[in-house]
């Protein structure tokens, strides 16, 4: 150790100031957002569609093979949608397509920028998997309840929102 002071990183402090003073993004922001990227997603299932009637025209067998990659694909795509973009450096950081249309951007409570790992833990398997399918086992209360909290949430939160240690703000 040298004894000289301690100089911190400056990209550190302007991580460290997360949230704080940012506007929170209202509910209506957040649904708009949302059914945006609802629309882009559906683009391709629609293609798909049409690529399976297409060749089930031709072949059975065709229809059923082309049914199970482009189901898998578009699994996939569903999956890597929101991690991806959030996981974006710099600007774009927090932010899937829908957001970025509509200025928010979904920030860690910690400050620290999304990583892809903790993007898919937040949109993957919180959102998409507790609340969408282990609360839909449930009469969809739970999930009903995630999308409907920040209209009485003073910080605009959903459920999700909580379990993942985010705020979604204005950009």
């Amino acid at each position: 150790m040298t004894g000289a002071p301690y100089e911190p990183m400056p990209e550190l402090d302007e991580v460290a100031s997360g949230w704080e003073g940012k506007p929170l993004a209202s509910w209506g922001t957040r649904v708009g957002a949302t059914l945006i990227d609802w629309v882009i997603l559906l683009v391709p299932v629609a293609l798909i569609v049409g690529l399976v009637i297409v060749v089930a025209y031709s072949s059975d067998i065709g229809a059923a093979a082309v049914g199970l990659v482009s189901t898998l694909v578009y699994l996939a795509a569903v999956c890597l949608y929101a991690p991806l973009l959030m996981a974006r450096g710099g600007a774009g950081n927090g932010q899937t397509l829908g957001k970025q249309m509509l200025g928010i951007r979904v920030m860690r409570d910690a400050g620290v920028p999304y990583d892809f790992g903790t993007a898919f833990l937040r949109e993957v398997i919180i959102k998409g998997l507790l609340f969408g399918v282990i609360g839909g086992w449930f009469l969809a209360i739970p999930t009903v309840l995630d999308y409907l909290w920040p209209l009485w949430d003073d910080e605009n939160r959903c459920l999700h929102d909580f379990v993942a240690s985010s705020h979604v703000v204005e950009s």
